[in-house]
């Protein structure tokens, strides 16, 4: 079984900074709650460390990701794979009349262990909403 979520949000900034954040894998990391650790090699590879509360799974993961589309400051997509999991995310960035951005944020996760897709699809509603807060609080805007 597959997870796929698709979510949107519109913040008061221009696109540019918008970018900034979400096309930085770091901060791509830090707000998703089962990220114990990451490490940045260059600005489209790093590596996440992950902590999954799932039974068969008592170790930290290692997802290698990489960002394989870059149009800024528009899109990024990312892959990560692991050992338990296949994911990939995707940042459309839009401007708006107002002057804001309409970010809409895409992602797919494929488990290769029991109950990995499962964890995801009652969690990534949650770290989507981390993902957004991290965004407004970086940029300093309200919701």
């Amino acid at each position: 079984m597959t997870v796929r979520v698709e979510r949107s949000m519109t913040v008061s900034a221009s696109p540019e900074r918008v970018w900034d954040f979400i096309a930085d894998p770091e901060q791509r990391a830090r707000p998703i709650s089962v990220v114990e650790d990451w490490e940045v090699e260059s600005e489209t590879e790093s590596t996440w460390f992950l902590s999954l509360p799932i039974p068969f799974v008592d170790r930290t993961i290692r997802v290698e990701t990489e960002d394989v589309e870059r149009r800024e400051p528009e899109f990024v997509r990312f892959v990560g794979r692991s050992k338990v999991m296949k994911v990939q995310g995707e940042h459309e960035l839009e401007p708006t009349d107002e002057g804001g951005t309409r970010l809409t944020n895409r992602f797919i996760v494929d488990g290769k262990l029991p109950g990995v897709e499962r964890f995801f699809k009652r969690n990534l509603d949650d770290e989507m909403r981390n993902l957004e807060q991290a965004l407004r609080d970086e940029l300093e805007v309200e919701a």
